[in-house]
């Protein structure tokens, strides 16, 4: 992965921040469809770029037909920070929610996803139950308005950002720029 690159060829240390991606979306999902109506078009574009860019990093990835509900996911991911397990708990949630279609709004689903990368389940489960990392998440949210951050991916690098999918260059730049 091209983080991962940065991360050995540069040094950079990486701060993930939560972002408020269609935050309406309620627990059962909703359909792409729905979400883009009249914007079919779009969607068959975005989700082949997507698939493009995947293959590239060969990450992998699998054509969606919903979007799930983030906000919980993202609560348990600064939970997983704090138990050393951060990157192992983004890197599972990515696998399930865009190569196995899982819906990352329940939260069952959540602790089975901890549990696999060794998190104790039950205290992921009380994690969420008790929201014991919403403020944390409405932090990243506000943050994200406060710098202007409307999209995902976005890095951020001293001033400098960089939105979308990117090449390696790119981020090469970025980092030269930023510093």
């Amino acid at each position: 992965m091209r983080t991962d690159r940065l991360q050995k060829e540069y040094g950079v240390q990486l701060r993930w921040s939560c972002f408020p991606l269609h935050p309406e979306t309620p627990p059962e999902g909703r359909a792409l469809s729905e979400l883009f109506a009249g914007r079919e078009a779009m969607i068959r574009d975005m989700q082949a770029r997507l698939l493009l860019a995947a293959a590239a990093e060969g990450l992998p990835l699998t054509e969606r037909t919903h979007t799930y509900n983030s906000r919980l996911a993202q609560e348990l991911g600064k939970w997983a920070e704090g138990q050393g397990r951060g990157e192992q708990f983004r890197h599972a949630v990515y696998r399930a929610y865009f190569v196995e279609g899982v819906n990352i709004a329940l939260v069952d689903e959540l602790v089975r996803i901890a549990a696999g990368v060794g998190l104790i389940a039950d205290e992921a489960r009380t994690a969420l139950m008790e929201r014991s990392f919403a403020e944390a998440v409405d932090a990243d949210w506000q943050r994200a308005m406060d710098v202007g951050i409307s999209a995902v991916p976005t890095h951020l690098c001293g001033d400098k950002r960089l939105a979308g999918f990117a090449s390696y260059d790119d981020f090469e730049r970025l980092i030269g720029e930023g510093r």
